[in-house]
């Protein structure tokens, strides 16, 4: 896939060239390492959840982040009316159902919201985006309690023809379709798994890579995940604790470039009809 690399080291110097404003509406515990995330691969970061201002901020972005981690209902309102409001400016809206399939309550928000607004790319762990799938699937809090099968992988895609929209599905290989054409990504690291917010972290730099893309924003998400992958694996190099790998893993987002792209980026293709 060397279009493939180019393309990602392409985004890249965009965003950092750009630094496209990313609206998130996001929850307590990720709202520090999402902003901080963004700032190193290059992007602008900025957290407004008030239904008074929400409109106004998404209008200035290039992209917007919902996630539903720490849920309140008027959190929700606030998400619908930012959604709606990048919907008529034609900004990509990107949803983190986080913890979807756990509670009746954010099954129902995670609905309510795509009914409401259309959403670009739908992105969580394998249960959180299959509880939306399949209402016989429980999640274990808002970690992954299933791998990504080859049933898994057509259950996205069918999410994805239903739901229009892109799904990406998190997890030892990434999944990510719009129902026909399908990304499988290998990089990445199972240590992420161990510091909070790092799956939030992903959902932010998709919308930074589908900010700057023109056109296709499925390649555009297998990007991000690509290079957010990437920069794990190189940050592994350096350190196999969580701690100190959270700081390497800021530092490779901030430091990596189209060299290493080149050298390490683990991306392939299909196409179903």
């Amino acid at each position: 896939m060397e279009e493939m690399k180019t393309y990602t080291g392409t985004l890249l110097g965009h965003i950092r060239q750009k630094a496209p404003l990313i609206h998130n509406i996001t929850n307590y515990v990720a709202m520090n390492s999402s902003a901080n995330i963004l700032l190193a691969v290059g992007a602008s970061p900025v957290m407004a959840h008030c239904k008074a201002e929400v409109a106004e901020m998404t209008a200035m972005a290039g992209a917007l982040v919902l996630n539903i981690g720490t849920l309140q209902e008027d959190w929700v309102e606030a998400m619908i009316m930012a959604g709606q409001k990048a919907n008529a400016v034609g900004i990509p809206v990107i949803l983190d159902p986080v913890g979807a399939g756990a509670t009746a309550l954010r099954t129902a928000a995670v609905r309510q919201i795509m009914q409401s607004c259309s959403i670009a790319v739908l992105r969580g762990n394998a249960s959180e985006i299959l509880s939306l799938e399949s209402a016989g699937i429980k999640t274990k809090g808002v970690d992954s309690s299933l791998g990504l099968t080859e049933a898994g992988v057509e259950a996205a895609m069918h999410l994805a023809r239903e739901k229009r929209c892109i799904v990406a599905v998190s997890g030892a290989e990434d999944c990510i379709t719009d129902g026909r054409r399908v990304y499988c990504v290998g990089n990445g690291q199972a240590l992420m798994t161990k510091v909070t917010g790092l799956g939030c972290g992903l959902s932010a730099v998709t919308a930074a890579f589908c900010a700057v893309a023109e056109g296709d924003r499925l390649r555009a998400t297998a990007a991000a995940f690509a290079f957010y992958g990437l920069c794990a694996d190189l940050a592994i190099r350096e350190s196999a604790k969580p701690g100190s790998f959270y700081t390497a893993f800021l530092d490779r987002l901030y430091d990596t470039g189209p060299e290493e792209i080149q050298k390490g980026l683990k991306v392939a293709f299909s196409e179903n009809g």
